[in-house]
């Protein structure tokens, strides 16, 4: 008799709240560096937590993450040229791990 393999990870699906946890990759210099270091950056739901963005990027790409780090910058006030002063949005970003082996293709999945 041939045996079965019983996989203990679940599989998880991406379905319509999964989108709305990941909202736009960030792409700067400190991304660039943390991509050489197969790493990635994302802007995130402001109601996100650890356990949520890696639990999308798992569903969205089929990576899972190894570690993500969540960071909140607070928007800053600023003066427009004497029009009067203005604030800019408070974002959320989180910064994830991956394995050795794994390549995310941003551009895909969207």
């Amino acid at each position: 008799m041939a045996e079965k393999k019983v996989s203990s990870e679940k599989k998880i699906v991406a379905t319509a709240g999964i989108y709305d946890i990941l909202r736009r990759p960030i792409i700067s210099e400190k991304a660039a560096k943390l991509s050489e270091a197969n790493g990635v950056a994302f802007e995130v739901a402001a109601n996100a937590t650890k356990e949520d963005v890696a639990r999308a990027i798992q569903a969205i790409y089929n990576v899972k993450p190894t570690k993500v780090n969540i960071v909140v910058v607070k928007g800053k006030v600023k003066t427009f040229r004497g029009r009067g002063m203005g604030k800019q949005r408070t974002v959320k970003k989180a910064y994830v791990s991956l394995p050795a082996d794994a390549k995310l293709d941003l551009s895909a999945n969207i």
